[in-house]
């Protein structure tokens, strides 16, 4: 164990130290990032196979993304009590059993279980990797190494429909669960090798446990509401009971915060404006992000007809241009205001998905995937500048809350997204059982507005 102290660490492997170790925590993020989006390529034959509807399928990404959203503010508490090495350990290698048992599913309701049981692994998971960026990395660098870092937030999004599409059409959709669990068996022996062991400890302090219940309530009633608004057979009251057991839970959340010595939130961050509007940014980042990687592989295989392999193959050219572009915005974020490069980010991706509004079943593969390619570069910019911008400004001893709230904000933008565009599809026009492609449009419309008015706080950022 002594060998994987920082002065061990740097003695056997030099600076490079520090990107082995995020490069280990990159595997992390890539595989809960890769396991939220790939399986969207698979929704069409999991629906034929499982004979369920659109309204029950969706559940499958936002389970994931609901679950990662509830846990994900755990990760201080965890980081604090058992260091960065261990909980990253045990998270990895229970994620990875977790995929192969849901590959095995027997019915719908065992896969969205799985997919919320990965969701909360993911939870653990994400926030560790900027923690650790932001703790090793000097002020000057930490744009940098989030650009590197981000690749696993960004590309796995973009590059998961191209994987999880070629295993649809060449084996079964099972295997798009089966997909991460390789990366995370590799994350657990490369966080044994190359993670360090926690310098010094906290005095250790209870875990908000009634927080996280009140806040798990809140988001899967919230969720849970807006899944029942595209069945036709829930009743209002129904909907109404839940959504009003959302608000109180939410309520009982927030005073609960306010009162323990020890929350699961500090809601004294929330006093920072510059990291004020660096979530709201996050919330548009996460809308944008899941809400397009759910809509495009959906939208040209039920609109446009296209083959799942087509699909996937459809993002690749904008998974290439994220991976020549995201270095360089993280480099950028050192050295320019980080407003400006969330605006940039902002206007591009809203750009991309009005491009998307306005397409016609008689548009050419290659204009859609430069629409998808303008997007995921506006995406790029946005990350890196996200992250130096809210949490530069903070002490050391609040890097793990902030890292957790910000990747706690992208994902409840990405929960609540992907709910409202499928909602809209829902009570969109239909042909033939499936949404129309004016359905779809409008969806777009819904995710163009969204973004672009995030423009509005995030021009009151002074970083």
């Amino acid at each position: 164990m002594s060998g994987n102290t920082v002065e061990a660490l740097k003695a056997r492997h030099g600076d490079r130290w520090r990107w082995l170790a995020v490069c280990t925590v990159m595997l992390g993020t890539m595989a809960t990032v890769l396991s939220a989006t790939v399986v969207n390529v698979a929704l069409p034959d999991i629906m034929s196979e499982f004979g369920i509807r659109q309204g029950t399928a969706h559940w499958l990404a936002t389970g994931f993304i609901a679950a990662m959203t509830t846990t994900m503010l755990a990760s201080s508490w965890l980081l604090d009590h058992f260091g960065l090495r261990k909980t990253l350990m045990v998270a990895m290698s229970a994620f990875s059993l977790v995929s192969v048992l849901g590959g095995f599913s027997a019915n719908a309701e065992s896969l969205i279980a799985a997919r919320i049981a990965q969701g909360a692994l993911a939870g653990l998971m994400q926030p560790m990797a900027m923690y650790l960026v932001f703790r090793v990395f000097p002020r000057e660098r930490r744009g940098q190494a989030m650009g590197i870092y981000g690749l696993g937030v960004i590309l796995a999004p973009a590059l998961g429909p191209v994987l999880g599409g070629f295993l649809v059409d060449q084996l079964d959709w099972r295997y798009v669960m089966f997909a991460p669990a390789p990366i995370t068996v590799l994350g657990v022996f490369m966080a044994w090798r190359f993670l360090p062991l926690p310098v010094a400890r906290p005095a250790p302090y209870p875990f908000d446990l009634m927080g996280l219940l009140c806040l798990g309530l809140a988001v899967a009633a919230s969720l849970d509401a807006l899944n029942r608004l595209q069945s036709h057979l829930a009743t209002r009251s129904g909907i109404a009971l839940e959504a009003g057991l959302a608000i109180l839970a939410l309520l009982a959340f927030i005073i609960r915060e306010r009162r323990t010595d020890h929350p699961l939130l500090k809601l004294s961050l929330l006093r920072r404006p510059s990291f004020v509007y660096a979530n709201i940014g996050a919330l548009a980042l996460g809308l944008s992000l899941f809400g397009s990687t759910y809509l495009i592989p959906l939208f040209v295989q039920t609109a446009l007809s296209y083959s799942a392999t087509d699909a996937g193959l459809l993002m690749l050219p904008a998974g290439i241009a994220l991976g020549l572009t995201f270095p360089l915005a993280g480099r950028m974020a050192d050295r320019y205001s980080a407003r400006a490069l969330i605006v940039l980010g902002i206007g591009l991706f809203t750009l991309s998905a009005l491009l998307f509004a306005v397409s016609e079943l008689t548009l050419a593969f290659g204009w859609l995937a430069l629409w998808a390619v303008l997007g995921r570069i506006g995406l790029g910019f946005m990350l890196p500048a996200l992250s130096t911008g809210g949490l530069n400004p903070l002490p050391v001893e609040e890097l793990g809350a902030g890292s957790s709230v910000i990747n706690f904000t992208r994902q409840l933008g990405g929960a609540y997204g992907i709910n409202a565009v499928a909602l809209t599809l829902e009570f969109g026009e239909h042909s033939g059982g499936l949404p129309s492609l004016s359905a779809f449009h409008t969806a777009w419309w819904l995710v163009a507005v969204f973004v672009a008015l995030a423009i509005i706080p995030v021009w009151r950022m002074r970083a």
